[in-house]
């Protein structure tokens, strides 16, 4: 049976342009956990810096910038090669304060631990993401599951880390790929395997409402079937970079001063 081509997005192509060329400026970053990846040059630190920030970008996002801040604080100016070199027990003793929303300290020390490891064994998150070959959007949950695991073999990270394999739309995950996977005027990239083609849309409920109104996906769950749908969707229209409009796109309805029904009504 040949596959139906959903092509919903065609319409706003050129609408979807102009935002990006718009929007798509380091100016409208802040406030953003995004914007704590511009202080690291090196590739290596920043990978970690990006799992950290997207790792606790839920909740208010004073919140989350207030939670950023300190762990990077306590990590000094090389986060990558402080965590190859972090114990357990210190780690344990340095965030045993931390709270962000009902995350504590042991989760956050999970999550380092956890990086470190992996970076001490393969070399980079990339490594470890790329280990498992799954590469391309088609065998992506695989992909993110195995990268997971590889950080958090047993589920002691708790709602840091989701697991595909649950359904979940791993919002945070797939907006710590376009991070290191982009690089424009506002990701910064680092990540040189993986190409922006195979990324998926960051979904939480403000794009998922942006996609239902644009026809993107009549789904009503915010899943990892639905962010792929959507990325398919936004694919007819930028196949080498699917993702291209994610942060135009929120920034509409974020701002006091943009308005994604304007978007929609005016030409």
């Amino acid at each position: 049976m040949q596959r139906k081509v959903f092509m919903p997005l065609r319409g706003y192509a050129k609408k979807l342009d102009k935002l990006y060329r718009s929007l798509n400026r380091r100016k409208y970053v802040h406030p953003d956990p995004l914007e704590f990846l511009y202080n690291y040059d090196d590739p290596a630190d920043r990978e970690v810096v990006g799992l950290i920030a997207s790792s606790l970008a839920y909740g208010r996002v004073g919140q989350i910038l207030n939670s950023v801040r300190k762990v990077l604080d306590k990590l000094g100016e090389n986060p990558a090669r402080r965590l190859v070199d972090l114990k357990k027990s210190s780690a344990s003793r340095m965030f045993a304060d931390f709270r962000h929303r009902f995350q504590t300290g042991s989760e956050i020390t999970a999550l380092l631990c956890g990086i470190g490891g992996v970076v001490r064994k393969l070399g980079s998150l990339e490594a470890a993401y790329l280990a498992g070959g799954l590469v391309g959007r088609e065998r992506h949950r695989d992909a993110l599951g195995g990268f997971v695991k590889s950080i958090d073999p047993d589920g002691r990270c708790g709602h840091l880390l989701p697991d595909p394999a649950r359904g979940s739309a791993c919002k945070r995950l797939h907006l710590f790929l376009r991070w290191m996977v982009r690089c424009d005027d506002v990701d910064p990239g680092g990540w040189r395997k993986i190409i922006p083609g195979d990324l998926v849309i960051p979904l939480d409920t403000h794009m998922h409402k942006i996609a239902l109104a644009m026809g993107a996906t009549k789904r009503k769950t915010a899943s990892i079937v639905t962010a792929l749908e959507i990325t398919e969707a936004f694919g007819t229209i930028a196949p080498e970079d699917p993702v291209k409009y994610d942060f135009a796109l929120t920034r509409l309805g974020i701002r006091n001063d943009m308005d994604f029904s304007t978007f929609l009504d005016n030409e």
